[in-house]
């Protein structure tokens, strides 16, 4: 039976460690048949990861994560399946890049205020594509000695009441998800778990996500515990979404996440991928998926 697709990753052209065709050349060595490159607001690196994915006979599914402020809170909204090639779409994640290139400055400027000087050219050196992110800069006061970690320098500079944090004014759901509609793509709500959100702020969310013509949401996720991926099987049935997969890979640097390591979805789950059509942009299956992933869960703790 194959696995279970990878439906959530990230290469250099966002905060990822590889480049596209590192990231093809490591799935198909994993296993894996079918993976959707998801950079953070940009599709830069569609284009290597498509001719790489095609040379190593991996099916590539076209994708993007797209930053959303809904409620003065940062989601993320994942683009399956789409046309890389749709002028609106583009536009749209031009806007966002063009807003990190921003955001940036002043988190350099907040450090450079908090005595660690020379941050944005540290980070843009960290950074192997145009997209500078907050793990850029982590990564280069990890190198400055600031932490030990990067997981260290997010919480001592870059969230909320830290010296470098700048909130983020992102795009509205409603556009996030009408962009990803018009280059024939479907949204999927990246991580849910993650948010910390209350029953009914979750529940005002997957509505809000619903209305504005959302279809999935991560139900199995690299940063989703055993019972989160139960949790929101559950939420996934009661509102109706399907069920997407992804390991939110990063890169080897963080080993306890690992391309075609994920568990199959609980049952009663409608897979994303089992629906008609789906990897229309990023050609055939390699072999028949079944609509429905073998039963039980598996996780290791998160």
């Amino acid at each position: 039976m194959s696995k279970t697709p990878d439906l959530h990753t990230h290469s250099t052209a966002s905060d990822g460690t590889l480049s596209p065709r590192e990231l093809m050349a490591r799935a198909a060595a994993q296993g894996v048949e079918v993976l959707a490159l998801t950079d953070h607001d940009t599709l830069a690196g569609i284009d290597e990861a498509a001719t790489a994915a095609r040379a190593l006979g991996l099916t590539l599914v076209p994708g993007v994560e797209i930053s959303v402020t809904w409620n003065a809170r940062t989601i993320h909204v994942i683009g399956l399946d789409v046309d890389p090639h749709c002028a609106r779409l583009r536009a749209g994640l031009a806007g966002l890049l063009a807003y990190r290139e921003q955001r940036a400055a002043e988190i350099a400027q907040r450090l450079a205020r908090a005595g660690w000087p020379g941050a944005l050219e540290g980070a843009r050196a960290q950074a192997k594509g145009a997209l500078v992110g907050r793990t850029h800069f982590a990564r280069f006061l990890v190198q400055r000695g600031a932490a030990q970690d990067v997981r260290s320098v997010f919480k001592r500079f870059l969230v909320k009441g830290k010296p470098g944090h700048v909130a983020g004014r992102w795009t509205t759901l409603e556009e996030a998800v009408g962009w990803i509609r018009a280059a024939g793509g479907q949204a999927v709500v990246a991580h849910p778990a993650r948010y910390g959100l209350t029953r009914s702020r979750m529940k005002r969310l997957l509505d809000d996500f619903r209305a504005c013509g959302g279809r999935g949401i991560e139900v199995v996720s690299g940063s989703h515990s055993r019972d989160d991926a139960f949790t929101f099987a559950r939420w996934a049935r009661e509102q109706g979404l399907l069920a997407s997969a992804g390991s939110d890979y990063h890169g080897p640097e963080s080993p306890w996440i690992e391309l075609g390591q994920l568990p199959p979805l609980p049952d009663g789950c409608r897979p994303i991928w089992s629906q008609p059509g789906f990897a229309r942009h990023g050609g055939a299956w390699p072999s028949p998926l079944a609509p429905t992933m073998s039963p039980g869960l598996d996780l290791a703790p998160a």
